[in-house]
C-alpha cells in the first residue's frame, strides 16, 4: 500500500470542482477534472480523484470502470474516509446495502463527524430495519446538528420504531417547545408535529393524554377531520361513550356516505332495534344514499320488501348502473335473493303491461320513461346470472339490447354471461363489441384485454393494450414499467394454460420483480418525508413496505409459480420446445398451419429488431451517458427458468415470505405442503399440516394432505424417519387420524361426515380410489351425481377436471357420459361439448382463432391452487363459496 498523496493547492481546488461537476451532474466536465489531476505523473495514485472518477463513471452506466477506479483510489489510500464513502455510493447502487453500510462505517472510523456520511449510512440502517443503528446514528447527527428539524425528527421516528413511545415523546416534545407558531396562522408542518405526538400518546396507551394534548393545540391543527376521528377512536377506548357518539354524529354530518362512522355509531349506541335505529338515521340524513342502503343489512320480510321497494325505485328513474353492485352483497341470503328476483319482475312486469313501475290501480302509479325498462332490464340480467340462471339471463340481456343497442354496459353484461357460462369465446366476441362503442374507455379496454387472455390470444391482448400506452414505446415494457401487474398475472396464466412454462414463469418472476422495486423505492422517502415532515404516513410506509409481499397479487403470482415447479419437478423439462410440442400433437392441420404462420413473423420480428439494435448500439451507448445511473435489467430467459435445476428451491423462493407473512392463509400452508412431501421433510410436513389445520380444518385439500402424509410415513425407510423424528411424527399420527384405527376408517368417516358437500366428496372419493383402486366405479358414482344438492358448473368442471387427468386412471367411458349429462345442463360451457357446438364458432372469424378446450390442471394434485371464483352458484354459495374454481372462470 502507498503512502496517501496530498494536493497541493492548484490540484486541491481542482478535486473541489470534480465533487461540484458530480453534484451538479455535469458528468463529463468531471472527468475533464480528473484527467486534469491523474495525468499528472506526480498525483496518478491519488486515491480520492480516483474514487471520485469511479463514482462519476458509475452514475454514466459504466459499472466495470467505475469499480476498477474505487478500488484502485482505495487500494492508494485505504485511510480515506472520502474513498470508503465513495464505496459504500456503488454498493447502495447495486442495492447491496450490507456492504454499504460496511463501507460507511469504515469511512466514519477516519471522519467520525463527517454529516454526509452519517445522513447516508442511517438510511440504509433503516432501509434494513437495523432500528438500533438507526437510533444510535440519528443520535450523533442530532448532537452534530442540533438546530436542525430533521434530527429532532429522525431520532424520536427512530424510538417510535423501536416501539420506545416514552422517549419519543419526550424528544418530540423538547422540540416542540423550541417552535413558535403565529395563533392566527396555523402551520402545516406544525399540525404534522402536534398530531403525530398525539399519535406516539395513544400508541403508548395515554389516552386522556392523548385528548388533552390534542385539546390544548387545537387552534394549531389544520387537520380538522383528522382530530375529530382521532378524538372519537381515542373517546371509544376510554369508554367516554357519549363523547365518541356526539364527534361521529359531527363525522356524519361532514360526511354522510362513510360507512365506518355507522359502524362505529352503532357500536357505541348497541340499539336494541338496530333497523329502526338506521331508519332514524336514514330520516336524519335523508340525502345520503349509504344512509338509505344500510337497512337493508337488517331487515327482513315485509320490512325487507318494503325497504327494497323504496330504494330501487329512484335507481331505476335515474339510470345508477351500480345498482346492482350496491345490492350483490344481499345475495348471500336466500329469502332476500327470492324478494329481490318478484320485486323486481314485479317491476319489467307492469313496465310491459302499463308503462310504470306499480299497477294502474296502486298510488304510486306513474308513467315511467322508455330509459326505466332498460335499467330494469339490466338489473335483471345482472340478478340472474350471479343466481346462475344462465338462460333467463341471456334473455334479458338480448331484450336490452334490441331496445337500446349502443349501451355499453349491456354488452359488458352479455359478456359476463357468457364468461360465467364458460364460453369465454362468445364473452370475448362480447367485450369487444363494447369496447368498439368506446374506444377511448380505458377500463372496459382492459376488460378486453383480460377476456382475450382467458382465451390465450395474447398477442391481440398485447395489441389492444397498445392504444393506452406510450406511443413510439414497447406495449410490454411499457406495461412493465406500469407495473401492470394484473395483466401479467392474466398473461402467464394464460401462458401455463397453452403449456408455454418458461414464459409463465418470466411473468411470475417480473410479479416478483415489481414488489422488490417497490420494496426498493421506499429508499427516497426516508428523507423526503423528514424533510417534510409527513410522519405519520411515514410510519405508515415502513409498516406496509414490512408486510408488503402479504398482497394479493405477490399471492397469486406465488401459487402459480410454486404449480408450475411442482410440475417441473414431476416431470423434469429437456426443453422449452418439447413443453410446446405437447400442445402441437393435439392440433388439426389448419391450427397448425397457423401457428407456423405465427411463428414465422416473430422470426422476422425478431431478426429485424435484432438488426436494429446493432445499428443504434452506439448511439445508446451516448444515451446511457446522458441518463444517469439508467441500466437496463438483465432479460429472464424462459428457456433457462424451465431448466432450472431445482425447482422445489426456487419454489420455496417464492414461498418463504408468505410463511412469514401470510400464516393466515391456508394457501401458504397447501403449498409448503406440496413441497416438503416432494422433498421428504417430515417435520416441515407436519408442520404445514398443523398449521393448515389451525387455519382452515375443514379445508378439502387438508383431508388429502392427511392421508398422504400417513402414506409417506408408512412407506418410509428407517434411514429418512428415525430418531426424534419418527418420535414427534408417531406421537402426532393419532391426533392427524382423529383417533380412527386406520385410513380406511378414517376416509369412510370424513365421506360420511361431508356427504352433502360435493367438494369435500371430491378429495373423499379420490382418496378412496387411491386407497382401494378396486372400487373406482364406487368414487366415481360419489361425484358424478348431478342430483347432488350442492351442484353447481364450478364443481362439474372440477369433477371433469379429475376425470380426464387421470385421477381415477382411464376413464373414457365416465369422462363421455359425465360430459352429456353436463352438457345438458349447461349447454354453453365449452368444456361439456364438442368443438362444432361452441357459441365460439360465431365468433371465429372476428377473433381469427380456433375454438379450442382449456387444459385443466389437476387441482388435488397441486394444494396450493385456490384461483378466485367464477361461475355465480347457487343461492346457498353465493358470494360466500369458497370452493376452489375451474381456471377459466373467475370474478369479472
Amino acid at each position: 500500500m502507498s503512502t496517501a498523496i496530498k494536493l497541493p493547492q492548484k490540484e486541491n481546488g481542482i478535486f473541489k470542482k470534480i465533487v461540484r461537476c458530480y453534484e451538479c451532474k455535469q458528468y463529463k466536465n468531471g472527468l475533464k477534472f480528473a484527467k486534469q489531476i491523474l495525468s499528472n505523473s506526480r498525483f496518478a495514485d491519488h486515491g480520492e480523484t480516483q474514487a471520485m472518477k469511479g463514482l462519476i463513471l458509475n452514475c454514466m452506466g459504466r459499472k466495470e470502470e467505475a469499480y476498477e477506479f474505487v478500488r484502485k483510489g482505495l487500494k492508494n489510500d485505504l485511510k480515506s474516509h472520502v474513498c470508503w464513502h465513495v464505496y459504500g455510493l456503488l454498493q447502495r447502487s447495486d442495492k447491496k446495502y450490507e456492504e454499504a453500510i460496511k463501507c460507511y462505517r469504515n469511512a466514519l472510523k477516519w471522519d467520525k463527524e463527517n454529516i454526509q456520511i452519517l445522513r447516508d449510512l442511517s438510511l440504509l440502517q433503516v432501509q434494513m430495519r437495523d432500528l438500533e443503528g438507526f437510533r444510535d446514528t440519528r443520535y450523533q447527527l442530532l448532537k452534530l446538528r442540533p438546530a436542525q428539524r430533521g434530527s429532532w425528527v429522525g431520532y424520536a421516528v427512530a424510538y417510535h420504531l423501536l416501539v420506545d413511545y416514552d422517549m419519543a415523546i419526550k424528544v418530540m416534545g423538547e422540540y416542540r417547545k423550541t417552535q413558535i407558531v403565529a395563533q392566527e396562522k396555523p402551520d402545516y408542518e406544525y399540525n404534522e408535529m402536534v398530531m403525530y405526538e398525539a399519535q406516539l400518546l395513544r400508541e403508548s396507551g395515554q389516552l386522556q393524554e392523548s385528548i388533552n394534548h390534542l385539546d390544548q393545540f387545537e387552534a394549531h391543527v389544520c387537520d380538522m377531520l383528522g382530530v375529530l376521528e382521532l378524538k372519537a377512536e381515542i373517546f371509544v377506548d376510554l369508554g367516554k361513550l357519549s363523547e365518541a357518539r356526539i364527534l361521529y354524529w359531527k363525522l356524519l354530518k361532514r360526511n354522510p356516505e362513510n360507512v365506518t362512522y355507522y359502524t362505529r355509531l352503532e357500536e357505541i349506541v348497541k340499539p336494541a332495534n338496530k333497523l329502526e335505529f338506521y331508519l332514524n338515521l336514514r330520516k336524519e340524513l335523508p340525502n345520503s344514499s349509504t344512509a338509505k342502503r344500510l337497512p337493508l343489512n337488517i331487515a327482513t320480510g315485509d320490512d325487507f320488501s318494503r325497504l327494497l321497494d323504496e330504494y330501487l325505485q329512484p335507481g331505476f328513474r335515474k339510470g345508477v348502473p351500480p345498482l346492482f353492485l350496491n345490492l350483490k352483497s344481499l345475495y348471500t341470503d336466500p329469502a332476500k335473493v327470492e324478494i329481490i328476483t318478484n320485486t323486481v319482475e314485479s317491476f319489467y312486469q307492469c313496465l310491459r303491461q302499463h308503462g310504470s313501475l306499480y299497477p294502474p290501480d296502486s298510488d304510486s302509479f306513474v308513467q315511467e320513461p322508455p330509459s326505466t325498462v332498460l335499467w330494469v332490464l339490466l338489473y335483471l340480467a345482472r340478478h340472474y346470472t350471479t343466481i346462475g340462471d344462465t338462460q333467463k339471463a341471456l334473455e334479458y340481456v338480448e331484450r336490452a339490447i334490441e331496445h337500446t343497442p349502443t349501451m355499453l354496459e349491456l354488452h359488458m353484461t352479455m359478456a359476463k354471461v357468457y364468461k360465467n357460462a364458460d364460453d369465454l369465446k362468445a364473452a370475448a366476441h362480447w367485450m369487444d363489441e363494447a369496447q368498439s362503442l368506446d374506444t377511448a374507455d380505458r377500463y372496459v379496454n382492459s376488460k378486453y384485454a383480460k377476456y382475450l387472455l382467458r382465451i390465450g390470444q395474447v398477442e391481440e391482448a398485447i395489441e389492444k393494450s397498445h392504444k393506452f400506452t406510450r406511443e413510439g414505446a414497447s406495449t410490454l415494457d411499457t406495461l412493465i414499467d406500469m407495473q401492470c401487474m394484473w395483466f401479467e398475472l392474466e398473461c402467464a396464466k394464460s401462458y401455463y394454460h397453452t403449456g408455454k412454462l418458461g414464459e409463465a414463469l418470466k411473468k411470475c418472476h417480473q410479479v416478483e420483480k415489481h414488489f422488490v422495486d417497490i420494496h426498493d423505492d421506499q429508499f427516497d422517502f426516508h428523507t423526503y418525508c423528514m424533510r417534510k415532515m409527513t410522519l405519520r404516513a411515514y410510519v405508515n410506509l415502513i409498516s406496509l413496505e414490512d408486510a408488503l409481499k402479504n398482497h394479493p397479487f405477490y399471492i397469486e403470482a406465488t401459487k402459480l409459480a410454486v404449480k408450475i415447479y411442482l410440475q417441473l419437478h414431476d416431470h423434469p423439462a429437456t426443453k422449452e420446445v418439447e413443453v410446446n410440442n405437447q400442445q402441437e400433437d393435439s392440433m388439426t392441420t389448419a391450427e397448425l398451419k397457423k401457428l407456423r404462420r405465427k411463428q414465422r413473423k416473430a422470426e422476422l420480428k425478431a431478426q429485424a429488431k435484432a438488426q436494429e439494435d446493432k445499428k443504434e448500439n452506439k448511439p445508446k451507448q451516448t444515451e446511457n451517458d446522458k441518463k444517469v445511473g439508467e441500466e437496463k435489467d438483465e432479460e429472464l430467459d424462459p428457456v433457462k427458468l424451465v431448466m432450472v435445476k431445482d425447482p422445489l428451491e426456487e419454489a420455496l423462493k417464492f414461498l418463504v415470505p408468505l410463511q412469514h407473512l401470510s400464516r393466515g392463509c391456508i394457501d401458504t400452508h397447501l403449498m409448503s405442503y406440496s413441497i416438503y412431501c416432494r422433498k421428504r421433510k417430515f417435520l416441515l410436513m407436519l408442520r404445514s399440516i398443523k398449521r393448515g389445520l389451525v387455519v382452515d380444518p375443514e379445508h378439502p385439500q387438508m383431508h388429502e394432505n392427511i392421508v398422504d402424509f400417513v402414506l409417506a410415513v408408512q412407506a418410509a425407510t428407517d434411514e429418512q424417519l428415525s430418531g426424534p423424528v419418527k418420535l414427534v411424527v408417531d406421537e402426532s399420527l393419532p391426533r392427524l387420524l382423529g383417533g380412527k384405527a386406520s385410513l380406511d376408517e378414517f376416509n369412510r368417516d370424513y365421506l360420511s361426515t361431508h356427504r352433502d358437500s360435493l367438494l369435500h366428496l371430491l378429495t373423499g372419493s379420490s382418496v378412496l380410489y387411491r386407497l382401494h383402486p378396486e372400487c373406482r366405479d364406487e368414487a366415481i358414482s360419489l361425484i358424478t351425481d348431478l342430483g347432488h344438492p350442492k351442484r353447481n358448473l364450478k364443481t362439474c368442471l372440477k369433477v371433469h377436471a379429475l376425470l380426464k387427468n387421470g385421477t381415477f386412471g382411464k376413464c373414457p367411458e365416465h369422462v363421455s357420459n359425465f360430459e352429456a349429462n353436463c352438457h345438458k345442463l349447461y349447454p354453453l360451457a365449452t368444456a361439456f361439448k364438442v368443438l362444432e357446438e361452441s357459441s365460439a364458432a360465431i365468433v371465429e372469424n372476428h377473433l381469427d382463432c380456433k375454438a379450442e378446450e382449456k387444459p385443466v390442471e389437476n387441482e388435488i394434485e397441486s394444494p396450493s391452487q385456490k384461483p378466485p371464483s367464477q361461475e355465480p352458484p347457487s343461492h346457498e354459495e353465493t358470494v360466500t363459496n369458497n370452493a376452489e374454481p375451474h381456471d377459466s372462470l373467475q370474478n369479472n
